[in-house]
């Protein structure tokens, strides 16, 4: 009788390929209110690994860790440190620049965790997706600003190398006026229309109710970005058919950073809405390969 073949496959020296996943991971815990992060992690350990921190959109309110986790599980599978961090929710009562003081205290928590996970502290990247993308950028504009520095992890540096962020807004003053009905060049104080139910507004408001120029100021990377700064490289996408946030606010931001001198690369998706028919394979290896050469 003829034995049937068998196929014959060498096991893993490395480990290489494979990755793993530390699920709600609590990095912080403001007055009380546990906040979490999931980590893919490489099996290799006997390596450091760069890191991307990621900052799904959500209008500021409560991110969706799950909604990336299958493309970031790619991205841990070819040797990167990837976390998914969940920040405060504006609806709650938490206004700017409460989210962006949290993932800035995820970063400080995973570089001051870097030999648990592996992870290479000097090669850590953000990217973000709407309201995300805007907290990359932020991050990436604010590298260890004591304004936004929490007392936890504080000895750590939540300064990112590299910055990729997907059709998040850059010019808040805009939206308020498009959304809210506020002209913000005109005389103050700025109220609330009462018949606004808006998320843009708990987020902006000050002590007495009111829309806080300055945190519009602080909220907007095309206002913020400035000259003879140590800024990461930036990439940039925008789906040209985007109708929550203007494409016409990425592009806007590249130039500015371009004509200041800073790295920059612009992506413009054809017909690209909001989420959506905005992702591609092509589009998420080209992420990949910009952290690749940049981390």
């Amino acid at each position: 009788m003829t034995k049937k073949e068998i196929t014959v496959l060498p096991c893993s020296s490395h480990l290489d390929g494979m990755a793993e996943l530390f699920r709600d991971v609590v990095y912080a815990s403001p007055n009380g209110e546990p906040l979490t992060m999931q980590i893919l992690c490489p099996w290799r350990k006997d390596q450091k690994h760069p890191l991307v921190v990621f900052v799904q959109g959500s209008a500021w309110t409560t991110p969706d860790p799950g909604y990336e986790l299958p493309q970031l599980g790619a991205l841990a599978m070819q040797g990167f440190v990837v976390a998914t961090v969940i920040h405060r929710d504006c609806r709650k009562g938490h206004a700017f620049p409460a989210f962006l003081q949290d993932v800035k205290t995820a970063i400080r928590f995973l570089r001051a965790h870097a030999e648990e996970y592996c992870i290479d502290k000097e090669r850590v990247g953000i990217w973000g997706t709407s309201s995300g993308g805007n907290t990359a950028l932020l991050v990436g504009m604010t590298g260890d600003w004591e304004c936004y520095r929490t007392q936890d992890y504080a000895e750590e540096s939540d300064r990112v190398k590299a910055v990729a962020e997907c059709f998040g807004p850059t010019d808040i003053q805009e939206l308020v006026q498009v959304r809210l009905g506020i002209d913000l060049n005109a005389p103050g104080p700025y109220s609330m229309p009462k018949e606004v139910d808006s998320q843009m507004g708990l987020l902006l408001s000050d002590e007495q109710g009111q829309i806080s120029v300055q945190k519009v100021r602080d909220m907007s990377p095309l206002l913020l970005a400035s000259p003879g700064k140590e800024y990461p490289p930036f990439l940039i996408l925008h789906g040209d058919a985007d109708p929550v946030v203007p494409y016409s606010q990425s592009e806007d931001l590249y130039q500015k950073l371009d004509e200041m001198g800073y790295e920059a690369r612009m992506v413009r998706v054809t017909g690209g809405v909001h989420e959506g028919n905005f992702w591609t394979p092509e589009l998420i290896q080209l992420v990949w390969d910009y952290f690749k050469e940049n981390l």
